[in-house]
C-alpha cells in the first residue's frame, strides 16, 4: 500500500524538521520546499495527497501560490498555515477553497487531526459507522420483533432510514445486512397491518394519524391560531428522500414538528390524496360528493377535483379561510408560482401539489435512461436530491423562507422498489396498478396478499357487490399469467406504490418556520 504523500512549503522549513520526522515515523512521505514557485513546480511534476502551505512567505505569498496550485490540481486539499489571525486573510484563504487553516505555532496533534479530517475521514467514518450499526443490529432486530403499535413501527422505520443513509455515506459492505433487516421489518409490518388495519376504522380514536386527518388535526388548528400556512404536498415522496432535502432546508427553516403519518390503503394517489384534501375516506367522498369521485372504471384523471374537495372540507367544518390551490408539473409552472408569492400573501392558506417525484418514479419504469440513472435506492434518492437543488421547488422554499408562513411539507404516499412477482387473475375491468387490484372475481394466493373483501369496512367504494381489494406486501408486485415473463422482466426492480410497506405507508408530515 503506497504512503500518503505530503508537500510542506515554508520558508523556515528547517525549523520544522522535527515535524517532518514525526510524520515520516507515522508512515507519511513528506516532500519539502521553501518558497511558492518551487511548490508550484513540484505540483506540476508529481501528485500530492495534501499540501501544507505557509501563508507568509517572502516573494510569492501563500495565497498567490494557492491560486497556482489549484489551477494545476483543483482537488488537492491545501492546509494554510499562518502566524496571522487577521479576518481578511482567513476570508481570502477560505474563498480560495482551502481544506483547513492552522495558526502558528502548530503542534503534532493539530497536524494529525488535519490529516485525519482530510485524508482518512471516509475510512474513519466508515469504520465507526459499521461498528455502530453492528452494535445496533441486534437491538433493532429486537425492536422489530417487539413492535406492537403504530408508534412502534414509526420508530422502527426512522431507525432503518437513519442507518440506510449513514451506511450509504460510509460506503462499506453492510448493504446486504441492512437489506435483510429491512426485509424482515417489512414482513413483520405487513402482519401488523393485516391484524390492525380494519380496527382503525372501527375505533378511530385509537388509530394513528391517517390521510383524511391531516387538515382537521394539523392544518386547521394552525389557521385557527391565525397562522398563515403554505401547504406543500410532494406526490410519491418518501421519508428517506425528505431526510436528504431536510439538510438543504435547514439553512432556511427551523423544524417545529417532524412526524410520520400513515397513508390509507391502497397507497395510491386516487385514494390517499383525495382523502387528504376532502378529509374523508373514499367511500364517504363517493356518497357525499358523487360528482367529485372518479372510480377505477372511469377513464378520467383520478385527481381532477382536489381543489373542490378541499373547499368542501373547509365548508364542512364551517371555516372561512381564504386559500389558493396550485398544481405544478414542470419548472415553468413552478417559477410562475414563485413569482406569484407576493400576490398570495393575503391568503391564510396556500396549497401546492408538486408532481415531479411521482413523474420520476413512473419515468424510471418507462425510460431505459432513467432506469440507469436510478438503478438503486441510493441512486433514486440522489436523483431526487439533484432535482430539488436545481428546480423551481428550491426557489419556492427560498422565497417562503423570507415570508411569514408556516410551511408544511408532506406527501400522499411513498414508493417501494419491487422485485418479487406474484400471480393474479382478473377480468378486463380490474384496476391496472401493480401493487393493488380492485375488481370482482379476482383469483390469487390468499397467503400472499392483504384482502379487503368488505371494502366498506375500510372506507373504500365498491363498483358492485362482489368488488374486492387486494394489496401486495413487502416487495411483491402483481403479474398476470399471460405474457408473464415479459411482464415480470419489464417491471422487476421498478418503483411502485399502492401496497403495504414501510416505505409506502409511513410518510413524512413536517411543519417548518422560516429562520428570518
Amino acid at each position: 500500500m503506497s504512503k500518503d504523500k505530503i508537500l510542506w512549503t515554508d520558508d523556515e522549513i528547517d525549523l520544522l524538521r522535527a515535524y517532518v520526522i514525526f510524520l515520516e515515523e507515522k508512515g507519511y512521505e513528506v516532500v519539502t520546499s521553501t518558497n511558492g514557485p518551487d511548490a508550484v513546480e513540484l505540483c506540476r511534476q508529481q501528485r500530492f495527497d495534501i499540501i501544507f502551505l505557509d501563508e507568509n512567505m517572502p516573494g510569492q505569498s501563500g495565497l498567490e501560490t494557492l491560486g497556482y496550485i489549484k489551477e494545476i490540481d483543483p482537488s488537492v486539499p491545501v492546509v494554510m498555515i499562518t502566524k496571522s489571525e487577521e479576518e481578511n486573510i482567513m476570508d481570502m484563504a477560505i474563498g480560495n477553497k482551502i481544506a483547513d487553516y492552522l495558526i502558528k505555532p502548530v503542534n503534532p496533534s493539530q497536524i494529525l487531526l488535519t490529516l485525519k479530517k482530510n485524508l482518512h475521514k471516509r475510512e474513519i467514518i466508515s469504520e465507526q459507522t459499521t461498528t455502530a450499526y453492528r452494535t445496533d443490529f441486534n437491538k433493532l432486530g429486537m425492536q422489530i420483533n417487539d413492535s406492537f403499535t403504530h408508534a412502534d413501527w414509526a420508530e422502527v422505520y426512522r431507525r432503518l432510514v437513519y442507518w440506510e443513509l449513514e451506511l450509504t455515506q460510509a460506503e462499506n459492505n453492510m448493504d446486504e445486512l441492512l437489506l435483510m433487516q429491512k426485509t424482515e421489518a417489512n414482513s413483520a409490518f405487513a402482519k401488523f397491518i393485516k391484524r390492525n388495519y380494519v380496527s382503525w376504522f372501527e375505533n378511530p380514536d385509537t388509530r394513528p394519524l391517517i390521510s383524511p386527518d391531516l387538515f382537521k388535526k394539523r392544518v386547521f388548528p394552525l389557521l385557527d391560531k391565525e397562522e398563515k400556512v403554505f401547504f406543500i404536498l410532494i406526490d410519491n415522496f418518501r421519508f428517506d428522500q425528505w431526510r436528504l432535502i431536510k439538510e438543504i432546508l435547514s439553512e432556511f427553516f427551523t423544524f417545529d414538528q417532524e412526524e410520520l403519518y400513515y397513508s390509507i390503503l391502497p397507497t395510491a394517489t386516487q385514494y390517499a390524496r383525495n382523502a387528504i384534501f376532502s378529509g374523508l375516506m373514499p367511500l364517504q367522498i363517493e356518497k357525499m360528493f358523487p360528482d367529485l369521485w372518479i372510480s377505477e372504471e372511469d377513464e378520467e384523471h383520478k385527481n381532477i377535483h382536489e381543489e373542490e374537495l378541499l373547499q368542501s372540507q373547509i365548508d364542512r367544518f364551517r371555516k372561512h379561510y381564504s386559500f389558493s390551490f396550485h398544481k405544478i408539473f414542470d419548472t415553468v409552472a413552478g417559477q410562475k408560482l414563485v413569482e406569484k408569492i407576493p400576490q398570495l400573501s393575503g391568503n391564510q392558506l396556500n396549497v401546492c401539489v408538486l408532481n415531479f417525484v411521482d413523474m420520476l418514479s413512473h419515468a424510471r419504469t418507462e425510460s431505459k435512461m432513467i432506469r440507469e440513472l436510478a438503478h438503486s435506492e441510493d441512486a433514486y434518492r440522489s436523483l431526487t436530491l439533484s432535482w430539488f437543488r436545481h428546480s423551481s421547488t428550491y426557489d419556492l422554499f427560498k422565497s417562503l423562507a423570507e415570508s411569514d408562513y408556516k410551511v408544511i411539507v408532506t406527501t400522499d404516499h411513498g414508493t417501494i422498489q419491487v422485485n418479487n412477482p406474484i400471480k393474479i387473475i382478473g377480468d378486463k375491468n380490474t384496476s391496472t396498478n401493480l401493487r393493488y387490484k380492485a375488481g370482482k372475481n379476482l383469483n390469487y394466493n390468499k397467503k400472499e396478499v392483504f384482502e379487503m373483501l368488505q371494502p366498506a369496512k375500510v372506507g373504500l367504494p365498491s363498483a358492485n357487490v362482489s368488488t374486492a381489494y387486494v394489496c401486495c406486501t413487502q416487495d411483491d408486485f402483481f403479474a398476470y399469467p399471460n405474457n408473464y415473463n415479459y411482464y415480470v422482466n419489464y417491471y422487476k426492480n421498478t418503483f411502485q406504490h399502492g401496497g403495504i410497506s414501510l416505505e409506502e405507508m409511513l410518510i413524512p408530515f413536517v411543519t417548518m418556520t422560516p429562520k428570518k
